[in-house]
């Protein structure tokens, strides 16, 4: 069922905006698309069209990569914050536990104030995203703490660096276009999404993805504590730095497209947990699902809400907030009773 309500919104969410687009006509372009792959692939002549090369823009050219981004971000920051909080045992823990959102965020903001592109900002916030977590590991690997309280402690600390490194690159930057296109670029959004940022986000993303769901079963060892989880056969160190380095690709990728979006990744494994369980077997693909869900329709509130799109990072906020501040009260209900 979460799987067909998936498919549904993603479909529906083609269908939604001030163009309109009749259903079959949706599918005729999705179809004579996917065909014509087949016809450049194989050296035939592609189909004629029987639609609007307008209708065809607006699907392919505009609605797609956004659609396919929301899908893709939203699962993926889902996963992401999953993951993590079955490894660090904290179901407070969410994505950018390790400064991936802060470094990525610095990136962007470094990119901008050097008048780079649209694209070479993405890069550079994916780049910075994957370093600000490669300096905490590193630094979590020198201290003679304990391994997992030197990690949060590393990346709070790098976190707040790259932070206060944006803050900085704000106050000497230019006020009239580079304040205002780093504020919004932080705030988070997907109304610049095209086929370049597809296909940049869905490679790493993948690569975080994959081997996070085909891990899935060994994420509920690392959940009984180091002592056991090594008593049972598994290498708790290795496994933990693959868990990091695929969550790691994931918010990087994630955020490099869409800027800053928070609660996605902290609120979204709690709802699963409600339905599913513990079992991070169901709980892994169950947040994937949710997660790209979530961020479909709250994509698709802030494109049609009002005549100026509103940030997704405040959307979520909105919704995430008072979400889990019901989820406190129900889970302090639950122990009492």
């Amino acid at each position: 069922m979460l799987a067909a309500a998936f498919v549904l919104l993603f479909f529906a969410s083609f269908l939604l905006g001030r163009f309109a687009v009749a259903p079959g006509t949706l599918f005729r372009i999705l179809w004579d698309a996917i065909r014509e792959g087949f016809c450049k692939l194989f050296g035939m002549q592609p189909p004629v069209p029987a639609y609007t090369g307008q209708e065809r823009v607006v699907v392919l050219n505009i609605r797609l990569p956004r659609v396919a981004l929301s899908a893709l971000v939203g699962a993926g920051l889902s996963v992401a914050g999953t993951a993590y909080q079955g490894m660090f045992r904290n179901p407070m823990v969410s994505p950018d536990i390790l400064g991936a959102s802060n470094g990525a965020g610095f990136g962007a903001a470094l990119g901008i104030l050097l008048s780079f592109n649209y694209f070479g900002v993405t890069v550079s916030a994916f780049v910075f995203g994957v370093g600000a977590v490669a300096l905490a590991w590193c630094i979590s690997r020198a201290s003679r703490m304990n391994g997992t309280l030197a990690m949060v402690l590393a990346g709070i600390v790098v976190g707040s660096l790259f932070s206060a490194g944006t803050s900085f690159i704000k106050l000497v930057a230019d006020t009239e276009q580079q304040l205002p296109a780093i504020t919004y670029w932080l705030m988070g959004s997907l109304s610049s999404a095209n086929t370049r940022d597809l296909q940049f986000a869905l490679i790493p993303a993948l690569v975080g993805m994959v081997p996070l769901f085909l891990l899935r079963w060994r994420i509920n060892l690392l959940t009984l504590g180091e002592e056991e989880a090594r008593s049972l056969g598994v290498h708790t160190t290795r496994l933990r730095l693959v868990i990091v380095i695929c969550a790691t690709l994931i918010t990087s990728a994630c955020v490099s497209v869409s800027g800053m979006i928070g609660w996605v990744g902290l609120v979204i494994p709690h709802f699963a947990r409600m339905l599913f369980g513990h079992d991070y077997k169901r709980l892994i693909p169950a947040s994937m699902l949710l997660g790209g869900s979530f961020l479909m329709v709250v994509d698709n509130i802030a494109r049609l809400a009002t005549a100026g799109e509103v940030p997704l990072g405040i959307l979520t906020s909105v919704v995430g907030a008072p979400v889990f501040v019901w989820l406190i009260l129900r889970g302090g209900a639950d122990r009492e009773h």
